[in-house]
């Protein structure tokens, strides 16, 4: 499978951008241009929000049942297609082909875990104070839907998003990365395939500052969703405020590892390195920062930095590959300076710390210890294969350092102490926590942050209840 030139879909269409424009799409194993994508301007925002305005009112009249029938057509559409999506996923975001042909078969099962919620939209009878009264609560959905996803999980991220709103009877317009735009495409082809009508689901790609302000402030667009990081997240919040809109925002993290001295070390050494490398480190619920009590530091540090050193890191296409490049040219940089800066003060560097050849963006996974609390890693998500390991003395101690930033989305513990773990899960201030193991993400479990994270929960039950009003009718007996 070729690497396409990826197009815009509008209205049930596939096609370039009215004003012919492109951007070209790198291949981050090698810096080399694998295609280009369709790069979208007001014209063509324009035709996409009259096309969701006009899918929005076909889609809401079409029963929970005949779409839920829909979606789970589109999640076989995937399976059935995940090997060559793969391909494409890998070859424009990097990751090993396995981890995008997880990523891919997880989407399927987040579609049919939708498809499922589409028939379970309840309202309620609520008794009324008199006879002949009906006091009725129903669920109705929000309307035409702009979504904002990152390129970090080129599928993942948009599925999410996608199929809530297909689920509740919404339209969407996606607004999906220009660096890994083929992968979201096929996804959205594949709802296309399955008998979605025309203008439920629009694609387009272009410049992410100028597509959300417009999209967002328009009075057809109902409901804002976005995944990306803090400081972009607060301005689009702020955006969307201005205008009344319904957001969910899944924003950065900057996630606590917590191993306490009766942990399973071998567990959670090896638990928490294949966490932290996946995906390069490019992972909003990427364990971060490593506290370790006095007992098991280093041991732990020992058996996690032996773990760094056998990754394979290359072109995610080959068979051996256990880590790819980061994304794109922007993240080294940024990576190096994390480093560097948390050498310059004082920080140990264990493995790692340097960029891997010339051709490619390739960084070496990278762990670090006796990081300073002012060093800018230790305050700013680094965002790439960059671990740090602290030693803690006590449960008070260390639930201050796991809190002490203003970021709460996921966090992670080690314990073989029920009350242990019963306390750090209480006392922790984060969206999410996954404690012995890694139990994050799932499709059936929420997922969101607090604080500076964002807000709102993009699985579960909870994900749903986002892209759905709620109306009471009370009815009295003439």
């Amino acid at each position: 499978m070729t690497y396409p030139n990826v197009q815009l879909h509008v209205n049930g269409e596939w096609r370039a951008a009215r004003s012919g424009k492109t951007i070209n799409v790198l291949n981050p194993a090698n810096e080399e241009v694998i295609g280009t994508v369709a790069h979208a301007e007001k014209a063509d925002l324009d035709e996409a929000l009259a096309a969701a305005e006009k899918g929005f009112a076909i889609w809401k009249k079409v029963s929970a049942y005949e779409r839920s029938k829909l979606m789970r057509k589109a999640a076989d559409l995937v399976r059935a297609r995940a090997d060559d999506i793969a391909r494409l996923m890998t070859l424009e975001q990097g990751k090993p082909l396995g981890e995008s042909k997880a990523e891919i078969m997880a989407a399927a099962d987040i579609i049919d875990w939708f498809a499922e919620e589409a028939r379970r939209a309840y309202g309620r009878v609520v008794p009324a104070r008199a006879e002949g009264i009906y006091q009725l609560v129903v669920k109705e959905p929000v309307g035409p839907v702009a979504a904002f996803t990152p390129w970090n999980f080129p599928i993942n991220q948009v599925v999410r998003k996608l199929s809530a709103a297909v689920a509740t009877g919404c339209s969407i317009i996606v607004k999906a990365p220009e660096e890994t735009p083929a992968s979201p495409a096929e996804l959205i082809r594949a709802f296309i395939d399955a008998g979605l009508p025309a203008g439920v689901a629009n694609l387009v790609y272009g410049v992410p500052a100028e597509l959300s302000s417009y999209l967002i402030a328009h009075p057809i667009i109902r409901k804002v969703t976005f995944t990306g990081s803090t400081p972009v997240g607060k301005q689009l919040a702020a955006l969307a405020g201005q205008h009344m809109k319904r957001v969910t925002m899944e924003l950065g993290g900057h996630a606590p590892a917590i191993v306490f001295n009766d942990a399973d070390l071998d567990l959670a050494a090896k638990t928490l390195a294949f966490a932290k490398f996946r995906n390069a480190g490019q992972v909003c619920v990427s364990p971060t920062r490593f506290l370790v009590q006095e007992e098991l530091y280093d041991g732990f540090v020992e058996k996690f930095v032996a773990h760094a050193k056998t990754l394979k890191v290359g072109d995610g296409m080959a068979a051996d590959t256990t880590m790819g490049p980061l994304a794109h040219d922007r993240r080294v940089p940024w990576v190096e300076m994390m480093v560097q800066d948390a050498q310059a003060k004082g920080g140990k560097l264990h493995t790692g710390g340097k960029r891997i050849g010339n051709k490619g963006y390739f960084y070496e996974p990278t762990v670090m210890t006796d990081v300073p609390k002012d060093a800018r890693a230790m305050n700013e998500e680094p965002f790439g294969p960059m671990a740090m390991i602290s030693r803690f003395k006590d449960l008070d101690e260390v639930v201050e350092e796991a809190n002490r930033l203003p970021y709460g989305l996921a966090s992670y513990a080690f314990t073989r102490s029920a009350k242990t773990a019963n306390a750090v899960a209480a006392r922790v201030e984060s969206g999410m926590m996954t404690i012995n193991h890694l139990g994050l993400a799932l499709p059936e479990v929420p997922f969101g942050g607090i604080k500076d994270s964002g807000y709102g929960s993009e699985g579960g039950l909870e994900a749903i209840e986002a892209y759905l009003n709620t109306k009471f009718v009370s009815q009295a007996g003439l």
